[in-house]
């Protein structure tokens, strides 16, 4: 993994496990395994079509008071499979942050998002 990437993924995970109050090892390899009741509850269609989808589910998940389990293994980063440059990198890290501003206006009752909204979440169970 590129040294930026590393960095940028520790810090990430420190800031998003102090806001959303967590202790996750990591919140940005994608790789989960989500169970059928969470996957019919959140609402999922509110989330990004882009990397950060799978973040704002943690987000959500979080939010809900779902609990989240580690089982961790082993990976590795070749420079030739990463579908993911520098920019979009980038991009990605400031929606995460994105992610965990909103997650905090919400739970302080600052402001209103769709992706952690009961309504939209219960909308979802009633289809």
């Amino acid at each position: 993994m590129p040294r930026y990437k590393y960095v940028a993924n520790r810090l990430l995970t420190l800031v998003q496990n102090i806001c959303l109050g967590a202790k996750l090892s990591e919140y940005h390899t994608g790789f989960r395994a989500f169970s059928a009741e969470l996957l019919h509850a959140l609402p999922l269609e509110e989330n990004s079509d882009d990397f950060v989808f799978d973040n704002e589910m943690l987000a959500q998940a979080l939010y809900f008071g779902y609990r989240i389990g580690e089982i961790s293994c082993p990976t590795r980063y070749a420079e030739d499979v990463s579908s993911i440059n520098f920019l979009r990198s980038v991009r990605y890290g400031f929606g995460v942050l994105g992610v965990t501003l909103k997650f905090l206006a919400q739970r302080w009752n600052l402001a209103q998002f769709a992706i952690f909204s009961a309504t939209a979440s219960s909308q979802r169970l009633d289809q």
